[in-house]
């Protein structure tokens, strides 16, 4: 029997009649009113060169569509770049970008009552919010990664915008000329995409598939390059058959392959910015499970299984020729739930694989026997600053490098901290504490990425160390204690911290602690002002008032499972 569609309406009815004037204006048949209407996410903009390749995409997805059955429409949201988006009030439009385009999908997907969604993912708050939206509205649908970019070369040296990120710090601090850094900008991005390394955009790619919510094999993938192309072509019968087969989100996000994409993020070494994401997955999907709790119990199970830039030399495309995250599930198969289903309606129940024949391809992605190195990637520590916890990356460095104690350096936004490194107020032995930033404070998480990318580019990334409730990019690396709970401006003991006190950070024990005694601490007044904003009446001032904590996934409050758009399949 034919599955019905909820966007058929019966015939004669208000809804169905006006439905049909306005489409056949658009040129859509009586046919077409009878088949699967699927929505084409499209986080297109001209804004950055990591959508700027969405709208060919979007339009051989809707060819797909057609071809396999269905009657295509693009849906366009907002596009945050984190290097484009991020200037306007140091970055504050980031976070809550996630979650006005979940909100953006809803209006439009469930506005319209279509059948399913193919959401074009790009760069870092896309994926996340695609995911979430996917988990919300619980209609068939799946995430197709949308790429990364091609890096350039600079007097025989390859340059990205990694590089471009971390040398601004090395200008201020004389290392490189002004000049030097201009002609790196000319090169460092060479094709649409996003950022070459394990950032967070590559990152959330990967958890897309290790959630069984993008095609099998798709991640990584060279935004330009054939394996790009072919899944365009094909998504159209995934997502008609996802529909045909009523196979849902909810199906397919669950605890176990939320663990798994955990555990697969964790082996590659992935964003510390997953850990908020992948919680807030599973708050609009309506499950319980707590990334943070599950975390520490993954503490000494998980080994690092490649090292792609910022954790090693390995670039993306060596990663992607070695197998990808395909080849990670493979070798990982013993620890992963291989039960759970996928978009492809199997199960991950994937054998054990011979290792690759090929010596390069080897050194490229480990096994559980003889992985990069034997992990954690990601540390959860908790302490007086951080009673709910804080993330350390460890990537595949040893726990012991990452025990430092030095005096506090406060600073309460990243512009007076990058120019205290400027002026010299920032030393080798420090801690720098950046607070005031996270969810509430900033709001919307203000950045603390470019202060720690201009200490390394000054030198002083090994030699000096970081503590924030602000954002953090997937390319930062070094003593970097981030994603502090609770933040500064819900209460938070970072508020409680002075210029001068000693604050000693410990991988090995998993704790960060301010030598400050509990009496003393409990007496201290919170001094962290909560930053003004320009106007009381835009979206950072209704984000700043609805907004969750980040151990909840920084959602927005009353969302998650109490608000499933369409009911469960029966």
């Amino acid at each position: 029997m034919k599955k019905k569609l909820r966007s058929v309406f019966p015939v004669g009815s208000t809804t169905w009649a006006l439905r049909k004037a306005q489409w056949r204006s658009l040129g859509l048949s009586d046919a077409d009113l009878e088949k699967p209407k699927i929505a084409i996410v499209n986080t297109s903009s001209e804004l950055s060169s990591c959508f700027s390749h969405l709208d060919g995409f979007s339009s051989i997805v809707k060819q797909s569509v057609r071809n396999a059955g269905g009657v295509p429409f693009e849906i366009r949201t907002t596009a945050p770049s984190d290097f484009i988006t991020s200037s306007g009030l140091s970055g504050r439009y980031l976070m809550p970008s996630r979650d006005l385009i979940i909100n953006d999908i809803e209006v439009a997907v469930e506005g319209a009552q279509l059948d399913g969604m193919i959401c074009l993912s790009s760069c870092d708050k896309t994926a996340p919010a695609h995911l979430m939206a996917a988990g919300r509205l619980n209609i068939p649908a799946f995430i197709l990664p949308c790429g990364y970019q091609q890096c350039g070369k600079l007097a025989g040296k390859s340059v990205d915008i990694e590089d471009v990120f971390e040398s601004v710090g090395g200008v201020s601090s004389g290392r490189i000329t002004q000049e030097h850094l201009s002609s790196m900008c000319e090169v460092a991005v060479g094709s649409p995409g996003v950022c070459t390394g394990m950032g967070t955009a590559n990152s959330m790619h990967i958890v897309s598939e290790a959630l069984g919510m993008a095609p099998a094999g798709a991640t990584p993938a060279a935004a330009v390059g054939n394996k790009l192309a072919e899944l365009l072509k094909t998504s159209g019968d995934i997502i008609i058959r996802l529909v045909e087969e009523d196979i849902r989100p909810r199906d397919i996000i669950t605890d176990d392959s939320v663990r798994n994409a955990l555990i697969v993020s964790l082996a590659v070494s992935g964003s510390l910015n997953v850990a908020r994401h992948l919680q807030g997955v599973a708050v609009e999907t309506g499950l319980s499970i707590s990334i943070y709790d599950t975390l520490e119990t993954l503490r000494d199970h998980v080994p690092v299984l490649t090292a792609v830039k910022p954790n090693g030399e390995t670039r993306i495309d060596q990663f992607e020729a070695a197998g990808g995250t395909r080849e990670v599930i493979r070798q990982l198969a013993p620890l992963l739930n291989r039960d759970v289903i996928t978009i492809d309606g199997k199960s991950q129940n994937i054998p054990l694989s011979e290792k690759d024949g090929n010596e390069e391809k080897q050194s490229i992605i480990g096994t559980l026997e003889a992985p990069i190195s034997e992990g954690p990637s990601l540390l959860l520590v908790r302490g007086n600053i951080a009673v709910d916890g804080a993330l350390i990356k460890i990537g595949t460095r040893s726990l012991s490098e990452f025990s430092f104690t030095g005096e506090a350096v406060i600073f309460e936004s990243q512009e007076d901290a990058l120019e205290g490194l400027r002026d010299g107020k920032v030393r080798s032995g420090n801690v720098v504490v950046l607070r005031g930033l996270g969810p509430v404070g900033g709001p919307g998480v203000a950045s603390a990425s470019w202060f720690v990318a201009a200490l390394h580019g000054a030198g002083l990334g090994e030699s000096v160390a970081v503590i924030t409730d602000g954002q953090l990019s997937g390319l930062n690396h070094g003593i970097v204690v981030g994603q502090v709970m609770p933040e500064a401006a819900t209460g938070g003991a970072l508020g409680l911290i002075y210029d001068g006190d000693t604050i000693e950070i410990d991988a090995v024990k998993q704790y960060i602690n301010l030598k400050v005694s509990d009496a003393e601490l409990a007496n201290r007044p919170n001094t962290c002002p909560i930053a003004p904003l320009p106007t009381d009446r835009g979206w950072l001032h209704h984000y700043r008032h609805l907004v969750a904590s980040l151990r909840e996934g920084a959602v927005l409050k009353n969302q998650g499972s109490s608000l499933s758009v369409s009911p469960s399949k029966k």
